[in-house]
């Protein structure tokens, strides 16, 4: 079984992010992923709403991508929900066409885990900051995944360390894509990438891009 993604992406100064440009060219290549730059596709914020309404009934699993920006999503994705997800089509009387599709978050923070705790400068957990894209996600009938997080970015130096989220972050497509995810296993975790070897299954097409 392969599940067709839409990874919406949205960064509004990608040069200056190492480490999602890294994320963003690990799955660059993978068949059956679609790769959409918000701020590339709409400088102007002018969003072509049957188009991306279109985008999103035409795939099995959307990944909301970004940088975590004042606990919430950079500014072109809020409005990109705002007139996208609107009443007839994602939710009320007559919107179900997203109903039974996957969503997950692929986010990035400045501050390490620490920070967001109850001892830390944020309090607040990833989880719980990101109780909003939960609730979007249950109202348009949709299941949310636990996120895939990258923390402390401010304090990743070394090259490794990003190209091992970077590999990460590609096995987890790839297991959506392909249907290799212990779904049970996964309920358990705050963060996807949290224990990738006990939610995701091995196969003959796990290298398979």
């Amino acid at each position: 079984m392969s599940n067709r993604i839409l990874i919406l992406f949205a960064h509004p100064a990608l040069e200056k992010s190492r480490v999602n440009r890294q994320l963003l060219q690990a799955v660059l290549d993978l068949e059956s992923v679609t790769i959409h730059d918000l701020y590339e596709s709409y400088p102007s914020f002018h969003i072509n709403i049957r188009r991306e309404q279109a985008l999103l009934t035409s795939h099995d699993i959307i990944v909301f991508h970004h940088p975590f920006y004042w606990y919430s999503s950079p500014a072109i994705l809020k409005e990109w929900q705002d007139l996208v997800l609107e009443h007839g089509f994602a939710y009320g009387q007559g919107g179900s066409a997203l109903r039974g599709r996957r969503l997950l978050s692929a986010i990035t923070t400045g501050g390490s885990e620490q920070t967001y705790s109850r001892q830390g400068y944020n309090y607040f957990t990833i989880r719980e900051l990101l109780t909003p894209f939960e609730q979007t996600a249950q109202l348009c009938g949709m299941e949310y995944l636990p996120p895939f997080v990258v923390q402390g970015t401010h304090q990743i130096r070394e090259q490794s360390l990003i190209s091992r989220y970077a590999q990460d972050y590609r096995a987890v497509i790839l297991a959506l894509r392909d249907d290799r995810v212990n779904w049970e296993s996964l309920k358990k975790f705050n963060h996807f990438n949290h224990s990738l070897e006990q939610v995701i299954t091995a196969s003959e097409a796990s290298h398979h891009a």
